[in-house]
């Protein structure tokens, strides 16, 4: 497998303060399994599907005091280059580029709006072994209060070209690298209340997203939004027991016409 074109979203790791517990929920919802935990990396824990790796599971760093949640990591081929773009296009580098032995390099970062995600420049680990079969990854978007300064910022830095869904009623972008879109963008509005920062939201595929609720329910887990069917699939968002933010998809569930796009860049 080749790595990703720059800008694919190409991973994605959840930071726990309770690791056994998330391995516990992740695995009920989603169907994971777990390979062996790894001490030297802050004992971070890959995520399986039929034996593919599709996520991993971490404790916080030593002194790291962030609250649980999900991170998207996007492709590079030059993680050191793209440091320097996101500070060039008024992002913030939370993370400088750093070495994780011969898996690859990674960067943490916020857009302008302050949405973390990462970087990645992959070296022996390349990223996800499946997508959008249950269990595993198979689209995220950007949530922010400041729709135009994200659409710039990551437009500048991926070199996406951004698409606006004609649509009155919400605020929504697709950022594409030349074919399909590979991430979306919503602009955040007063149904999210004041203290809800921007995030990237990651959608994990199930083939039942009605099930998966009521799974994710029984097990300590806050609906937020849906279940909720649109021609892109049936999904819902939830808040995971300890507080971090995820959707899930049955891709295969769709309902309506694909809306119309405008190029914006």
């Amino acid at each position: 497998m080749a790595a990703e074109s720059e800008g694919t979203p190409c991973w994605a790791d959840g930071t726990f303060g309770d690791l056994e517990g998330a391995k516990r929920f992740y695995g009920e919802v989603l169907g994971w399994t777990y390979g062996e935990s790894m001490p030297e990396y802050g004992n971070y824990t890959q995520a399986h599907v039929d034996g593919k790796a599709v996520a991993a599971l971490s404790p916080p760093m030593p002194g790291q005091e962030t609250p649980p949640a999900w991170t998207l990591y996007l492709s590079s081929p030059d993680a050191d280059a793209t440091t320097a773009k996101i500070r060039e296009h008024g992002g913030e580098v939370l993370v400088e580029p750093m070495r994780v032995g011969d898996f690859g390099t990674m960067v943490l970062a916020a857009d302008p709006a302050g949405a973390p995600f990462g970087v990645w420049q992959a070296g022996s680990h390349e990223g996800f072994q499946a997508r959008t079969v249950p269990g595993a990854y198979t689209w995220a978007e950007v949530f922010t209060r400041d729709p135009a300064k994200a659409d710039a910022f990551f437009a500048a830095v991926f070199g996406y070209g951004v698409k606006r869904l004609e649509d009155e009623a919400i605020d929504f972008s697709l950022y594409d690298l030349g074919a399909d879109p590979v991430l979306g963008r919503m602009k955040m509005g007063e149904e999210f209340p004041p203290e809800v920062p921007a995030h990237l939201n990651v959608y994990f595929t199930v083939a039942d997203c009605d099930a998966a609720v009521e799974k994710a329910k029984s097990l300590g887990a806050e609906l937020r939004f849906g279940p909720m069917t649109i021609p892109f699939g049936r999904f819902a968002s939830l808040t995971d027991p300890q507080g971090a933010v995820f959707s899930v998809i049955d891709v295969t569930t769709t309902a309506g016409e694909m809306p119309k796009v405008t190029a914006v860049s």
